[in-house]
């Protein structure tokens, strides 16, 4: 009768213990699963600060030392403001697929930001016979009141020639609204190409640029890729692909660098190379 009793008890022990290693395992098995969720969380936040960082940077040009800047943050784009020029070093901003198709209607006046040293006014272009040209053109603001308010200010304006701003160069600026849509994002630096003697307008003696620079980055199937141009600041007739150039000959006529942020040998690959070809054919 003792043997029956112990072999109840040790059967009951046995289920016992067997309950309590199934809700360890079942407990483990959550904990691991919470912990992996958690993990995983946070390298995708990591991540996405990793890549938000990356584009901040990719969004910052590196100017010459000699070159006086004055940098304004506007909303919708960034301004490298020349006190002594009177005009842009560069234009920065970042056009996304959805802002590219904004309905606001292109309104404003041009206004001179006080609080910005060196900002021409409006009235230094009047009888110039240069338009008051758009580094970052209102037609790239649409996605915003204040971004399409703030591309009037007169830090975001360069003397241009008429029939190139009314031609040519809306060509080109409407053909990056059509890259944003199909890449879904692109950085855009536009600015002016100023020589060592320029001439000059109105009572600020606002200098008048030779040529104005586009350069534009993107990612194509996971791969970034750029391109350039380089537009004369007068009536320009040829077609978009004849004003190509490399990112390395933009940075040869400003002294700016593009791309710093980037890895040496992917900056060197992407700078050297412009295909508009490759930017067409989708």
């Amino acid at each position: 009768m003792t043997k029956k009793r112990k072999k109840s008890w040790d059967l009951a022990e046995m289920k016992r213990w067997c309950i309590i290693v199934s809700w360890l395992v079942v407990v483990a098995l959550v904990l691991f699963f919470v912990a992996r969720a958690a993990l995983h969380s946070e390298q995708q936040e990591r991540h996405e600060q990793v890549a938000a960082a990356q584009t901040l940077d990719l969004e910052q040009p590196g100017l010459p030392g000699n070159v006086k800047n004055t940098t304004v943050t506007y909303p919708g784009f960034t301004v490298y403001f020349n006190p002594s020029t009177h005009i842009p070093n560069c234009v920065v901003y970042e056009l996304t697929a959805e802002e590219s198709r904004g309905r606001i209607e292109r309104h404003g006046s041009f206004t001179p930001d006080e609080s910005v040293k060196g900002c021409p006014q409006p009235t230094d272009y009047s009888t110039s016979g240069y338009d008051r040209g758009h580094m970052a053109p209102a037609g790239d603001m649409k996605w915003s009141e204040d971004a399409m308010a703030a591309s009037f200010n007169m830090t975001n304006v360069c003397p241009q020639n008429h029939a190139l701003n009314s031609g040519a160069w809306n060509d080109l600026e409407i053909k990056v609204r059509e890259w944003a849509k199909h890449y879904g994002s692109i950085i855009v630096f536009t600015g002016p190409i100023v020589n060592d003697n320029p001439s000059k307008i109105g009572r600020k003696r606002v200098a008048v640029p030779t040529a104005f620079f586009k350069v534009l980055l993107t990612s194509k199937d996971g791969k970034r890729m750029a391109i350039a141009f380089v537009y004369p600041n007068k009536n320009c007739r040829d077609d978009m692909a004849s004003y190509v150039v490399t990112v390395d000959e933009v940075e040869r006529l400003t002294g700016i660098d593009f791309f710093g942020a980037l890895p040496d040998d992917e900056e060197n690959a992407i700078e050297g190379y412009s295909n508009f070809t490759a930017w067409e054919h989708y």
